[in-house]
């Protein structure tokens, strides 16, 4: 299967848990993968015949820093869900939402949820 892929997406979000994650905000980022066959648009050379990358981006862009959640867990289905709706030649899409700050004691790298989902 074919994929479009966005990887490193940055934004600042305010999901979490405790209040001061609501109320001061963090880092978020997010990475997609989007399946979709993407041989007419190879052929065509025709943005209508594929995935607008730009959409996607500005799609996961309004989820992350507009609402509101406690956990990436919801994040990471609302981006599928809105990106699987929005695109109909969309196949099935793998979304990893980090996060890079996440209060919690120790040292470490991020905190990461990933999901795939299909239509």
């Amino acid at each position: 299967m074919d994929k479009i892929i966005l990887e490193g997406m940055q934004f600042y979000g305010y999901h979490g848990l405790f209040p001061e994650e609501n109320r001061l905000g963090q880092r978020f980022n997010v990475d997609l993968e989007l399946y979709t066959d993407t041989s007419k648009a190879g052929r065509t050379d025709d943005m209508n015949d594929s995935i607008h990358y730009g959409h996607a981006y500005e799609i996961v862009k309004q989820i992350v820093e507009q609402e509101i959640v406690n956990l990436i867990e919801t994040v990471a289905e609302r981006i599928a869900a809105a990106l699987l709706e929005h695109f109909d030649e969309l196949q099935a899409c793998r979304v990893k939402v980090i996060k890079p700050d996440a209060p919690i004691p120790g040292h470490f790298k991020f905190v990461a949820v990933e999901i795939y989902r299909e239509k």
